[in-house]
């Protein structure tokens, strides 16, 4: 189930608040969470008991760890605790990669390939096992107490809202809202407010644009196309010229920053609806002037998982400017990885470790030097043709679409043929570059951050409603489309 289809917006939501908030307080999260079982079983029936066990089994192994005295004791349930989420994580995700990758070495080797039985991934593992991990090592380090009920331990694990794509919420942000907290009719309209704009983020601008994205790239995943489909992807791609290619590219720059944003504003506003406060993932990254800064902007509650249990515990910046380098490097390898079992992943998460060590070195200061505009077009540019390896897994078709970016045989682009994907483009740039002027951030500021008196609140739900059925509108008049990040 994902939050832009009718089974959402027309059943599942409406149903939900109604038993919600009928329900009295000290019941409402045995009310979520059988919502949120039932929302995970709908698109993934036959993964809900792995993860309903292995997050019960985490539970006890760290309450286990935190009673024992035993310091080695304490480790190896420590060890063991993180191992279940994480080795769960690496069979489902690289199973089928290392299969992969092992028979491309025999077949070099002359050696039959081995057969196996293709892995399905397990929707949203990636966030709710990173979850596990800080629920862990928080605890460990004492930085929390452990949950003293399983069932609101299995709630912070799979609270639907954020069970799918995140943010990745730390236990201690979010523990005692677990435990206690109070939703106000203010409340439910910012909360409601904000879902309608990652509504129409998704719907109105990421679904339109991807929609031609698509029918020149074909779909994410190519596993699911035989030969001859992937050839006319490469057909499709040799023959555009450089003006087309970069529309392409520069349409899905656009398709997967509103459609992961908005994945984000629904999610914190569903929970600000039940009284939650969510951490921001999003601070219009393509204004940014540095790649080190978009990465400050872009899915923060990643960039702060990968900083505090990932670039730290590998020593950070105390060891030599040297491991600095490789530990930020490493770090990123890794975050490349973690988006998707392929080699393209690994390249996008290398170059993106190759800006940041180079903005370290040289070129923060260049950037700079040469002021705001010039920095934001270049790293715009720059994560733009970074982003190809992202959306293209063959490499060599990701190589072929860059080499005709840069082709220069660039040719005028008869607007009325596709009016409505370069009006939705330039909207999108609009919104992603908004902020760089002083208007721009008052506008944002009124939009996502006004705590709204009682005229405006009138106005603010008449706007989000007819917005809400002017999406759902526009939701049955295309295809279905699932979010970018739920297959990571």
């Amino acid at each position: 189930m994902v939050f832009s289809s009718n089974v959402f917006l027309l059943y599942f939501m409406p149903a939900f608040f109604l038993v919600y908030f009928l329900t009295p307080r000290k019941a409402r999260n045995y009310v979520l969470l059988l919502a949120s079982l039932i929302f995970y079983a709908w698109g993934a029936p036959e993964f809900i008991i792995q993860l309903v066990a292995s997050t019960v089994a985490n539970f006890f192994l760290v309450k286990w760890m935190c009673k024992t005295e035993k310091k080695g004791l304490k480790k190896l349930l420590c060890g063991l605790s993180i191992i279940i989420p994480i080795g769960l994580l690496v069979f489902y995700k690289y199973g089928n990669f290392t299969m992969e990758n092992l028979n491309a070495i025999l077949g070099l080797t002359g050696h039959a390939p081995l057969s196996w039985k293709r892995i399905m991934l397990p929707i949203g593992i990636s966030f709710f096992s990173f979850q596990s991990v800080t629920y862990t090592l928080d605890t460990y380090r004492g930085v929390n107490q452990p949950m003293e009920k399983l069932t609101d331990f299995v709630l912070y694990i799979i609270m639907f809202p954020q069970l799918i794509a995140g943010p990745i919420i730390r236990y201690c942000d979010v523990a005692d809202q677990i435990r206690s907290r109070e939703s106000t009719m203010d409340d439910r309209l910012q909360g409601f407010y904000r879902f309608v704009i990652g509504l129409c983020k998704k719907i109105l601008i990421a679904d339109v644009i991807g929609a031609q994205v698509d029918a020149i790239l074909g779909p994410a995943n190519y596993s699911l196309l035989d030969a001859s489909q992937v050839s006319d992807i490469f057909t499709r791609v040799a023959a555009l010229d450089s003006t087309s290619a970069w529309i392409v590219s520069l349409a899905y720059t656009f398709q997967i920053y509103f459609d992961f944003a908005g994945y984000s504003d629904m999610a914190i506003g569903l929970g600000r609806i039940m009284g939650f406060r969510f951490p921001e993932n999003f601070d219009n990254p393509y204004t940014s002037r540095s790649i080190t800064e978009f990465w400050r902007r872009w899915h923060m509650t990643l960039g702060a998982f990968i900083m505090n249990y990932l670039y730290i515990p590998l020593g950070g910046n105390r060891k030599g400017k040297g491991r600095m380098y490789l530990n930020l490097w490493v770090c990123f390898l890794l975050s490349g990885l973690w988006h998707g079992a392929s080699w393209n992943f690994v390249v996008w998460g290398a170059l993106h470790g190759f800006f940041i060590c180079a903005d370290k070195l040289f070129l923060g200061k260049v950037m700079k030097k040469i002021g705001t505009v010039p920095s934001v077009v270049l790293t715009f540019l720059t994560v733009n043709i970074i982003w190809v390896f992202f959306r293209v897994e063959d490499f060599h078709l990701a190589w072929l679409l860059i080499k005709r970016m840069f082709a220069f045989d660039f040719a005028w682009l008869p607007f009325g043929d596709n009016a409505q994907l370069y009006v939705t483009m330039m909207v999108a740039a609009l919104f992603s570059f908004l902020t760089l002027t002083k208007f721009g951030q008052k506008v944002q500021e009124k939009a996502y951050f006004t705590e709204f008196n009682d005229k405006q609140s009138i106005a603010v739900w008449i706007v989000a409603a007819f917005a809400f059925v002017f999406c759902v509108a526009a939701l049955n008049a295309t295809s279905f489309s699932p979010f970018i990040y739920f297959r990571f």
